[in-house]
């Protein structure tokens, strides 16, 4: 198969959707963004009086939005920061795993068969590859990296832009729970509004999940949602504590 072939193949047989690229991020993001947002409608709803109806709506409007920007800003600098940190990590320990190669081959060689005789490669054959890879000590590295340290290859990722996701996925998730608040609402009203929004969007979290995964969509929905749940039924709790 020349190049341009195999390029053609990759792209229409195995081509990776931006979603399948990105669920980590718009999941993370997503999920932090409707729960900490929901936590501040939440705790203000636990703490609210009756006569303090405006004040909340300002207090929820004021520290919901706060937390909304103030937050994504943090989750995507840190996502950029771990992203770039992870790749870092993986050249550092993958060039300390091409120098072992150079300076003792057989004991690399060795290792090699070993870990493929774990996976159920015939013994002969093992040594085969061992010894092909051997030749080829790129790939012999990338084999390592893989299966004997356990890390998975990151170098490909765009930290900048994971870390663009992540904020993009905060902000959109994480303002649906102050949307009845923004549209001038408060009270009860609003407060029920809120917790409807913001199951319907961790809902839609977990549809995403599902589209990516081999999990059944209840298992990814209802994880997503269980999770949410038990962060707002705190958040409310706390409310209540200080009522």
């Amino acid at each position: 198969m020349t190049d341009s072939a195999l390029a053609r193949h990759k792209a229409d047989e195995h081509r990776i959707t931006p979603l399948q690229d990105f669920i980590r991020q718009i999941v993370y993001g997503g999920n932090d963004g409707i729960v900490t947002t929901f936590a501040v409608v939440a705790g203000f709803a636990g703490l609210a009086t009756d006569g303090t109806a405006e004040v909340g709506v300002v207090a929820v409007l004021l520290f919901g939005l706060a937390n909304l920007f103030a937050d994504a800003t943090s989750m995507g600098l840190g996502e950029f920061l771990s992203s770039r940190s992870e790749q870092d990590v993986y050249r550092a320990i993958r060039a300390k795993e091409r120098r072992e190669i150079d300076v003792n081959p057989e004991a690399e060689i060795a290792e090699t068969v070993e870990l493929l005789e774990e996976r159920g490669v015939a013994p002969a054959d093992a040594r085969d590859m061992a010894a092909i890879l051997a030749r080829n000590p790129e790939m012999m590295a990338d084999f390592m990296m893989q299966y004997e340290i356990g890390l998975a290859d990151p170098t490909d990722d765009v930290p900048w832009l994971n870390g663009l996701v992540t904020f993009g996925s905060f902000v959109v998730f994480g303002a649906v729970p102050l949307l009845p608040y923004i549209a001038g609402g408060s009270g009860t009203t609003s407060f029920t509004l809120s917790c409807v929004g913001s199951v319907l969007a961790l809902m839609v979290l977990g549809y995403l999940r599902w589209r990516v995964s081999t999990e059944s969509i209840w298992r990814s929905v209802g994880e997503t949602l269980l999770v949410g749940g038990a962060c707002a039924v705190v958040a409310f709790g706390v409310g209540l504590a200080f009522r």
